[in-house]
This record gives structure tokens, C-alpha cells and sequence, in this order.
């Protein structure tokens, strides 16, 4: 709170991006960890809550006219306009924000701070809900090809991998440190997945240190016992994700990329996916297209091709296809990109979506996230930009594994068990560090926080409101969502994310979706479904409860306790002396067989029906209550001069 220098400020204009005239005049609130804006217009009271933790960046801009204008942009692509009527003022936010969106030690993220209402042991219970070993066991691991090892138990081998790894059978220990010697960060080949099936695996790693000449035969004894925990094949592939140029550079300065001749029975493969840099100022440039007021066609088509990055997702995914497409075929690959958090991550994690129908689903993308990403140690710190650090340190890789994601889906909209919605909310909380899950930058850091112990989980979340995140177009039987996709990575199959990068832009786009319209209608079937049930429940129970059920075929009903009875030949009654019936107080009764004659039991026994149709002595009343039975509005039904009572005169 100290660094709020005026926690409220009012008459403030929130302004629309597409359109000036739908601007909105209200309150702004400062508070420790959102900005909260209340709209004042009369007959209604709408509220816009920022996290600071979401804030990308503030602008205070030139005053003019109508106040001072302060441009907020959010890490989730929301930006947010507003013109505060005196300088001072918005100085004072500008100096506020500016803070707030920048904390300086993971004390002061939101997710310390959150405290929904659990106990202790509901907490504990979130962070177990995705358990990486109960993963590696649906593999089938451990096996008498792979093991679990404890060689970085202590993170004293790699202080950014995760303290078990399972690694081949036939590495041993001094093998497995030597390794870790000869490969940037100490990131030694360690298992990412395995197919039971074909016993093909995925390897990850960092570059080798190998410069122009270096060699390391503990190195080569790793790579060879990869080879051999598969038995189905007599190589495997070493997938380098960097440009070659990249790769080549970097032996400069000691390091590179394996050396064929070096390495027995592999063979060495450039995907050409560009580093963090280039990622970075691509994203800006496809957002800045996206922040157009009225962009041409051409414009919008030319800014997103300049910008490069459907060509740097093409890329990504052309990586995942390679190794998935590998794998399938039985082959082993090694994948490293420079320190292997990045791309590599990127790359495995998409030939899992590929090759495995579990990670097409809502738990098993979490547990996807949380082995190649969390546990592997990808920096979400540096990355996301949670704490100021150096800013060349973020990049958007994150936001290219969701989005290849999101291609796929858009390719085979069966095979997945969750939505977009998953997705964009995914990315929010990434950044929001509303909860621990994405804090630090691999598992050591956040055993040393204790996050599991002072934050809560994602996840449990999204299983808890899991309603919302279902795909109703997901067929766990269907034969996309079966074995191995095989995506098309043609330029024309991948499209712009409209619903991640222009999600806030309402007004541009007042259209549903046609999951959400299918999921509205998924759920009033259900609820129709449910009334129709407990109708039915009702139905039964009027049955056991009325001795002269049987002797009832068809009754209609209206909300008072009014029975009326027709004959068995509806489709003659053409006036209102066809009608005929008569007020009984009792309860409604059910069906008998088809075409029966219609019976009301007798109230007492000097009460009886007249089976008659033709001899009515209350045609008024029958009139007005079989309008009553109309599917029409009740308000019409007791017009006398309605529609309906015309028709039934005539």
C-alpha cells in the first residue's frame, strides 16, 4: 500500500478503442494488488478488475482537451484507455501503477497475498491432484529398460532439472555426471516420454559443449545407451531446434552441437526455430497490427505477414511433427536447443500432444505443463516478466506452445477434451501469478519459496469449474481421437488467434462462438433432461397413489387444479359446442391406452360425467380454458377478443 499514492480517482473516461462514442465515465480505484474501475452511469454498475501483476506496461501520454490520457497494456492483451481529468492526478497513477506492476522479489507476487477460504489439507490436496509420477507409470515405467535415478537429488548435477529423472538402464551414475560436464547448465539427456508400444523415446538436453573439436566419451556413452533402451531400432535421431547458423555460431564460443563422427549410429537433424530475441520482437510487431484502429485488409494481412509469427508457429509445429512422426515410427530422438527450456520444451511438449491422446485431454494437458515445463525447469520468472529483471530475458515461448496447441485443435476439432477457453485462461493465470504454479524458474527455486506450501494450484481450479472447459465436440471414440495426429503444416491451414490477441475487443467482434453456443445448448439439453426425469419420477408416483389411473387416457392441465375431458375424437371438435367438461378438484390423471375414451371418476356419488360431448352446459367456460391450454401467452387466452377465441368461434 505505501506505493499507492492516490488510491482513488473519480470522473474518469474509460475509452473504446473502436469507437470513442461508447466511452464510459466512473470511478478508479487503487488498491495492493488490483486497479479497479467502477462505471458510475446510472442503472447499472459495471466494475473492470486488473491484476498489477497483469500489467505489461503504462503510458502516460500528452495531455490535451478532455484530460490526460493513460494507456494501459496487460500481459493478456487487454488494454485499457483512460483520460483522467486532471495531470496531477494522473501522474500520481502513472508513478503508482508503474510500481505496482513491478515487483522486485517474489514476496510481492499476487499469489502470496491470495487466500481463498480452505483449510490446510484442501491445499495439499490441490497440489496433488497432478502427481508426474502416476504419468510415468501409464508409460510404463519404471521397466528393464528405463530407470528412476536420484542423481540430481540434490541439485548438486543441474541446479535448473528436477531431483528424479529416469534416464536408461545401462547409464550409470559417473556416466550420467560426466555427461552433465560436457552439456550446457549441467542439462544432461534425461527421458521426456516414452511409447510403450514401439519402446521409442524423447530425449531432452542442452547443446554439448563441444566447440570446434571437444569431445566427451561419457557423452557418447549416454547417447548410446538411448539407442539401446530401444531394441526396435539401430538409431536415432539428434534433433538440434536452432538454425544451423545459430548452432554454428555458438561453437565459438564453446559450445555447438554433436559431431556425427563422434557418435555412433545417429543421425543429426536442423529444425531452424529462431531463439528468444527474434520471438520476442515478432510478437510485438503481430500486436502492434492487432492495436490498429480501422485497419485496411491489406494493412492488417501485410502487418501479420511482416510480423512473422505464423511463420515462426509453422515452425514449431513442423519440429513437433518431425519427432512425433519419429516416434511413431519407432525411432529415439534427442532434442536440445541451446540450454533446453525453450524450444526444446516447445517441441517436446507439441510431439506429445501429437502422439498421445491423454494430453488431448483436460488433466493430461495440465500434467503435459507440468512435466515439460514446470519440472524441466523453463524460466517463467524471466520469461513472463514476473519480476524486474532484464528485460531481453522475456519471450513469449509459452504463448507459442498454447497456440500450437490451438492450431491443432483447429484442425481436428473432435480430438480434444478441452476448449479454447482452457487455453486463454491457461495463459492469463500464467502471468497473473494469482496462483504458485508458473513462480520461479525451475523446481529447486520453488521447494526454496515453498510454494506448495504458502500458494495455491492451478489446477484444482480448472478441474473445479471443469464445466466450462469441456469441448462439446470431443469423442473419446472418434477416430481423431485415437493414436497419432497428422496435422497438415501448410502455409493456408494456420490461422490468426483472433480469441487470444483481440479477446477483449468486444465490440469489434459481437459474435458467439460456436462452442459457446454449443455448450448453451449441451446445457439446457441437460437441464431439460433433468426436468423431464424428475416429471417422469412425479408421473410414477401419481400412478401408485390413484386407484382409477387406468381408467385415464388423456387429460390437459391447466396451473389450477382444473381437469377438462374430451372425446376420443378430438379432430371433429371444429365450434365451441364440440367442447364440453367439467371443474373437478381431484388430481390429474394419466394415460390409459390410445385411443380409449376419456373418463373423470366420479367426485361423489350423485357426480357424474356426461359422455355426451354434444350437451354442454358451461360452453363459455370451456371456451376459456381450453385457450388457457393454448402454446400461446397466457395473456392472449383470457382476451376475449384474442386471436384464439376468433378462431375457436369460427
Amino acid at each position: 500500500m505505501e506505493h499507492i499514492r492516490l488510491p482513488k480517482v473519480e470522473n474518469v473516461r474509460l475509452l473504446d478503442r473502436v469507437s470513442p462514442r461508447r466511452s464510459r465515465v466512473g470511478t478508479l480505484y487503487l488498491t495492493a494488488t488490483h486497479s479497479i474501475f467502477v462505471e458510475s452511469e446510472a442503472g447499472g454498475r459495471s466494475e473492470i478488475w486488473v491484476l498489477h501483476s497483469l500489467v505489461s506496461s503504462v503510458d502516460k501520454q500528452a495531455a490535451n482537451a478532455s484530460g490526460c490520457p493513460l494507456l494501459i497494456r496487460c500481459k493478456n492483451f487487454q488494454i485499457l484507455h483512460f483520460s483522467i481529468p486532471r495531470e496531477q492526478d494522473c501522474h500520481d497513477v502513472y508513478l503508482s501503477l508503474q510500481r505496482l506492476s513491478q515487483p522486485e522479489c517474489y514476496e510481492e507476487l499476487y499469489c502470496f497475498s491470495y487466500k481463498p477460504s480452505i483449510n490446510e489439507e484442501e491445499r495439499r490436496r490441490e497440489w496433488a491432484f497432478v502427481d508426474l509420477k502416476a504419468d510415468y507409470r501409464r508409460m510404463g515405467l519404471p521397466n528393464s529398460l528405463w530407470k528412476l535415478s536420484l542423481v540430481n537429488q540434490h541439485y548438486k548435477v543441474s541446479n535448473t532439472y528436477p531431483a528424479e529423472l529416469f534416464v536408461p538402464e545401462s547409464a550409470t551414475s559417473p556416466v550420467l555426471v560426466g555427461s552433465s560436464k560436457f552439456r550446457s547448465r549441467g542439462r544432461f539427456p534425461a527421458l521426456s516420454y516414452y511409447s510403450k508400444e514401439n519402446h521409442a523415446a524423447i530425449c531432452r538436453s542442452s547443446q554439448p559443449l563441444s566447440g570446434f573439436s571437444a569431445r566427451c566419451l561419457e557423452d557418447e556413452q549416454m547417447l548410446e545407451a538411448i539407442l539401446k533402451s530401444n531394441p526396435r531400432s539401430d538409431f536415432m535421431y539428434v534433433v538440434d531446434t536452432r538454425p544451423k547458423l545459430n548452432a554454428i555460431a555458438n561453437r565459438a564460443a564453446g559450445k555447438g552441437y554433436e559431431n556425427e563422427d563422434n557418435y555412433s549410429n545417429i543421425k543429426f537433424q536442423f529444425m531452424g526455430i529462431e531463439n528468444i530475441h527474434v520471438m520476442r520482437n515478432s510478437q510485438q510487431k503481430m500486436l502492434e497490427v492487432c492495436e490498429l484502429r480501422s485497419p485496411s485488409m491489406s494493412d492488417f494481412l501485410e502487418g501479420l505477414e511482416s510480423s512473422g509469427w505464423l511463420k515462426h508457429i509453422k515452425a514449431v509445429l513442423d519440429t513437433g511433427v518431425f519427432i512425433a512422426k519419429a516416434v511413431a515410427e519407432g525411432v529415439s530422438v534427442l532434442v536440445h536447443c541451446s540450454d533446453g527450456w525453450d524450444r526444446t520444451a516447445q517441441v517436446c511438449s507439441v510431439a506429445c500432444v501429437l502422439l498421445d491422446p491423454y494430453y488431448r485431454t483436460l488433466k493430461g494437458l495440465m500434467v503435459l505443463i507440468e512435466k515439460d515445463w514446470v519440472s524441466f525447469g523453463h524460466k517463467f520468472t524471466q520469461r513472463c516478466n514476473h519480476l524486474v529483471r532484464d528485460s531481453k530475458e522475456v519471450s513469449p515461448i509459452i504463448d507459442q506452445f498454447l497456440e500450437c496447441v490451438w492450431q491443432l485443435m483447429e484442425q481436428f476439432p473432435c480430438a480434444f477434451e478441452y476448449n479454447e477457453r482452457l487455453l486463454i485462461t491457461v495463459h492469463n493465470h500464467i502471468y497473473s501469478c494469482q496462483f504458485g504454479n508458473f513462480i520461479g524458474n525451475n523446481q529447486r527455486e520453488r521447494k526454496e519459496l515453498r510454494v506448495h506450501e504458502r500458494t495455491h494450484s492451478l489446477w484444482s481450479y480448472l478441474c473445479t469449474n471443469r464445466a466450462e472447459f469441456i469441448n462439446p465436440l470431443y469423442r473419446q471414440n472418434h477416430s481423431q481421437s485415437q493414436g497419432l495426429l497428422r496435422p497438415s503444416t501448410a502455409p493456408y491451414c494456420f490461422k490468426f488467434w483472433r480469441g487470444l490477441y483481440n479477446h477483449f475487443d468486444c465490440g469489434m467482434h459481437p459474435r458467439q462462438s460456436v462452442e459457446d453456443y454449443l455448450r448453451v445448448i449441451r446445457e439446457e439439453t441437460q437441464q431439460l433432461e433433468e426436468q423431464l426425469d424428475s416429471h417422469k419420477q412425479k408421473i410414477a408416483q401419481l400412478e401408485q397413489e390413484q386407484g382409477w389411473s387406468d381408467a385415464c387416457t388423456e387429460a390437459i392441465f391447466d396451473k389450477s387444479p382444473t381437469v377438462w375431458v374430451f372425446g376420443k375424437d378430438l379432430a371433429l371438435a371444429n365450434t365451441p359446442q364440440d367442447y364440453t367438461g367439467g371443474f373437478l378438484t381431484s388430481s390429474p390423471c394419466t394415460p390409459k391406452a390410445p385411443g380409449s375414451p376419456l373418463i373423470l371418476p366420479p367426485q361423489d356419488s350423485n357426480q357424474t360425467v356426461d359422455s355426451n360431448l354434444s350437451n354442454s352446459s358451461d360452453q363459455e367456460s370451456g371456451i376459456a380454458d381450453l385457450s388457457c391450454r393454448s402454446p400461446l401467452s397466457e395473456d392472449s387466452t383470457r382476451d376475449p377478443d384474442s386471436d384464439e377465441a376468433a378462431y375457436f368461434a369460427t
